[in-house]
């Protein structure tokens, strides 16, 4: 993760008499820019959530890293999202300019990140105040599984509000029409050692379905639409807000069936990883598609640092929820935010500051 605060750069010493008043304004004008150079290339970064054309955005993800910086004593946060073309920079930018316009005692700083994992490592050591991550993630770290098997337990870190979804989505044409169809067939379940791998494994273990029983493809969304589409795969699992660009351009040229999750198969996965939670995809979300299909999502996330103050993470979380319709007008993700929303499927504690402000309100007993 590359700094938003470029350090080393250093003057170079001043000979005598060598410069006049003129040329001394002129290195320091330089110099500046330069900086202002730095700190815009500072600012990009990978990323591993929807894209911004996927989500439906309103604002150019470059827009939003200009968050509106209040005066007076505010708190100073550092806001870890993802690449610069993805959805969670652009929302959490709409974030920060929202609530840095209000009074409330805070100053977000929006940083370009490599998403999930990375923000998580970031908020977890310190580098960062807040981040968006997805669900599932927060639960692997915190308990060491999955993704940080390897590496074990991050835990410093709590939880803010569940923000929107990011919804697991199974695609397949021809008569392959319900996930206990896939035994025996050729399937995509994302990159290998993704989110969207483990989020497949655990969809087809709710079916009694392992990886041993299909024949497994690692490819991304849109080579995996590709491989569909030339007959060399027979379905595939996308985890992404709906509806899903690869989809989307998937369901104009070929027929397509998006498999659904039953409540009896959804509550056993439930159970099992209690990050997921139920979800319809709307009709008309996919040409030809023209029933809501059921399956299952976890949520993009906002953690932040345990050693926030309980005022402040008090203060973020009210006015997050306050100014819903102002988030929403600027992004379409914030027609998501919602109380109860936020509070369901969260498998790692709240912040005491956020458990205040949803025990107030009555989405947490």
């Amino acid at each position: 993760i590359e700094s938003t605060s470029p350090k080393g750069l250093e003057m170079g010493k001043k000979k005598k008499g060598d410069y006049d008043m003129k040329k001394k304004f002129s290195a320091l004008t330089a110099l500046a820019l330069t900086l202002a150079m730095i700190l815009t290339a500072c600012s990009g970064g990978g990323g591993g959530e929807t894209t911004a054309a996927a989500g439906g955005d309103t604002k150019a993800a470059g827009e939003t890293a200009q968050a509106a910086a209040p005066s007076g004593d505010a708190v100073k946060m550092t806001m870890g999202t993802g690449g610069t073309t993805g959805t969670y920079y652009a929302f959490g930018g709409i974030i920060a300019n929202v609530l840095n316009a209000k009074d409330i005692g805070v100053n977000i700083n929006v940083q370009s990140t490599g998403a999930s994992k990375a923000n998580i490592y970031l908020v977890n050591d310190g580098e960062a105040d807040l981040a968006i991550v997805q669900n599932d993630v927060m639960d692997y770290a915190y308990n060491g599984t999955d993704l940080f098997a390897e590496e074990g337990a991050a835990t410093e870190f709590a939880t803010v509000a569940g923000l929107y979804a990011e919804v697991c989505q199974e695609v397949s044409t021809g008569d392959i029409k319900s996930i206990a169809d896939l035994k025996g067939k050729r399937v995509s379940v994302g990159d290998a050692g993704s989110g969207v791998e483990f989020n497949a494994r655990q969809i087809l273990e709710a079916y009694g379905i392992s990886f041993d029983d299909i024949e497994v493809n690692n490819l991304g969304f849109g080579d995996s639409s590709d491989a569909l589409k030339g007959g060399k795969i027979d379905a595939f699992f996308c985890t992404a807000g709906a509806p899903t660009t690869a989809i989307v351009e998937l369901a104009t040229t070929n027929s397509i069936n998006l498999l659904e999750i039953d409540d009896e198969h959804a509550a056993a996965l439930a159970e099992a990883h209690p990050f997921y939670t139920t979800y319809p995809i709307p009709d008309g979300s996919y040409k030809g598609v023209d029933e809501d299909a059921q399956t299952v999502a976890i949520k993009a996330t906002l953690i932040c640092s345990p050693k926030l103050s309980e005022e402040t993470v008090y203060n973020l979380t009210k006015a997050l929820f306050d100014n819903q319709s102002e988030i929403a007008a600027a992004h379409a993700k914030g027609e998501e935010l919602n109380l109860e929303y936020a509070v369901s499927g969260i498998s790692v504690p709240f912040h005491p500051g956020a458990e205040k402000y949803f025990k107030k309100v009555g989405v947490i007993k």
